[in-house]
């Protein structure tokens, strides 16, 4: 934990400075036959400049020259409905510290596309991870810049998810099954998504009722799924959706697992998800960063506006009262240092000016 504070702190200093020269470039490429878009976030030298992407008023370096950073790739895994720019924040300060940031969009569970989210998403995710990584070693500007031998994933919520699968945990939609039948009234989010919430009257029972026998109907198959990429050697995963792994698959991750955890998380409640994996890994995993007063959307900056978002999705995405947004920078820093201590960055940034 030490060597880990030493370069939070280190790239904290090293991103103020950053900021106030070399630019973030934006690229967006296209997916392997069948997938969708792949984003990249990369060192640039080029300025940065206002770029538009839905209700994000973003300042990137669109289509920027490329620059070589420390030749490591990260993937950014995004949660169910998702979408690149919640996590542009994040992206920039792994950019700040040389990493090139890669953000695949996830079939049938992005904002674009959101027609099958949860276990059937989750089958098909990590291998578009893996697709994601495949797609920047094909493209000819910024795989010279690249060794793919050690790659880093982070990923929130459904992405947090991805993250542990592909970190060696094996999960089934039969232990969905079984964690909602168990769980429904407890964890009733992680079970129904965003498409109701229970209020306390006389209308929770018909919503539990008919959230279960979907559930029952879908959910049977008890294979155990799991993925493996050689190439992935370290993941974060934050506020994850991890109640249908088998635990012990977990307890001995076979890469650097670290998570982020959030305590006042009302859509994947903490005992039944991401308390559960710190519990079954110890010491073998990495508590990277808790925000005891964060909700489930923490880590999504820039947040949606939320009068685009509706009550059900403002309940369990918004911050809670007396949040404050001022310590995610530290807590990004956490999460780049993290990676920069477990993938080996071949060459540090070039040196930088002083912060002006």
């Amino acid at each position: 934990m030490k060597m880990l504070r030493r370069l939070t702190l280190a790239l904290l200093a090293l991103g103020a400075a950053a900021a106030c020269q070399a630019g973030t470039g934006l690229a967006e490429l296209p997916g392997l036959p069948g997938d969708g878009p792949v984003t990249v976030f990369y060192p640039s030298s080029s300025a940065d400049e206002p770029v538009q992407r839905g209700p994000f008023q973003l300042q990137l370096a669109w289509q920027g020259t490329p620059v070589r950073g420390n030749g490591r790739l990260i993937v950014i895994t995004h949660g169910s409905g998702g979408n690149p720019w919640v996590h542009t924040d994040l992206a920039r300060a792994m950019v700040a510290a040389g990493f090139v940031v890669a953000l695949p969009e996830h079939a049938g569970d992005s904002s674009r596309d959101p027609s099958t989210p949860g276990p059937e998403s989750w089958k098909r995710r990590p291998a578009e991870v893996s697709r994601a990584i495949d797609t920047v070693a094909q493209d000819t500007r910024l795989a010279p810049l690249l060794a793919l031998d050690k790659v880093g994933v982070f990923g929130g919520s459904a992405g947090g998810h991805t993250a542990l699968s592909l970190a060696g945990g094996a999960w089934s939609p039969a232990r969905f099954r079984q964690h909602c039948e168990a769980h429904i009234a407890e964890d009733f989010s992680s079970c129904v998504g965003f498409i109701t919430r229970l209020h306390g009257n006389l209308l929770d029972g018909l919503k539990k009722w008919f959230a279960l026998a979907v559930i029952r109907h879908r959910f049977g198959d008890e294979t155990a799924y799991t993925h493996q990429d050689p190439r992935v050697q370290a993941a974060v995963a934050s506020v994850p959706f991890a109640a249908d792994f088998d635990m012990a698959t977990l307890a001995t991750p076979r890469i650097a697992l670290g998570l982020v955890t959030a305590g006042m998380d009302v859509n994947q409640i903490p005992r039944f998800h991401s308390s559960a994996v710190l519990s079954a890994c110890q010491d073998r995993c990495t508590h990277v960063a808790h925000l005891p007063g964060a909700s489930h959307g923490a880590m999504l900056s820039p947040m949606p506006p939320l009068h685009l978002l509706n009550d059900v999705q403002t309940a369990l995405l918004g911050d809670p009262p007396g949040f404050d947004r001022k310590v995610l920078p530290e807590v990004d820093a956490r999460i780049v240092a993290f990676f920069a201590q477990h993938l080996q960055p071949l060459q540090a940034p070039p040196p930088l000016q002083a912060a002006h």
